[in-house]
């Protein structure tokens, strides 16, 4: 099941990404997030209308999220967002990232989005494949441009234009 994320989600959001900041160089970020912490960024996230999404199992447990969030803070780029989804590592590989993607990418056209841009640290081609499976293509990268783990690290990014209807008007 995928459904909006809620504040009651910080606990096992933290669980998903702290391991990612604490065993992999897929996030550059060096220091677990705090569970007051997490839910300041959902709330941020969809403060501003975006969406940050969960996937659950049949029990209730969480087993991913995605979410966009602003792509820059100046208002032209108003059209533009950032895209991201993190898996639990029990829960890759089994069709979860595509489904909370296409719930994503189908919420994102709704609202209007014309651009969205995922960074990713390289190499990851599971990362990538999901990616390029929505249509995003590499259109920068940046080398040795983060330092984890005693190793100088890569990052590209990958972007698609969706069909927008309309632009979004407000501010």
């Amino acid at each position: 099941m995928i459904r909006a994320a809620n504040g009651t989600d910080a606990p096992a959001l933290c669980t998903v990404y702290n391991h990612y900041i604490e065993n992999t160089v897929i996030s550059f970020e060096e220091i677990a997030l705090s569970t007051d912490a997490m839910a300041a960024r959902v709330a941020q996230v969809q403060s501003v209308g975006l969406p940050w999404l969960v996937a659950e199992d049949a029990n209730g447990k969480l087993l991913g999220y995605a979410y966009a969030s602003t792509w820059k803070a100046r208002a032209a780029y108003r059209h533009s967002v950032e895209v991201t989804v993190y898996l639990a590592p029990q829960a890759t590989a089994r069709g979860i990232g595509t489904a909370l993607y296409q719930a994503l990418f189908a919420t994102l056209l709704k609202r209007g989005v014309h651009a969205a841009v995922a960074c990713i640290a390289l190499p990851n081609e599971h990362s990538v494949a999901l990616h390029e499976k929505f249509g995003m293509q590499k259109v920068a990268h940046f080398t040795e441009v983060g330092y984890k783990f005693g190793r100088w690290l890569d990052v590209g990014y990958w972007q698609v234009t969706l069909p927008a209807p309309e632009p979004i008007t407000d501010q």
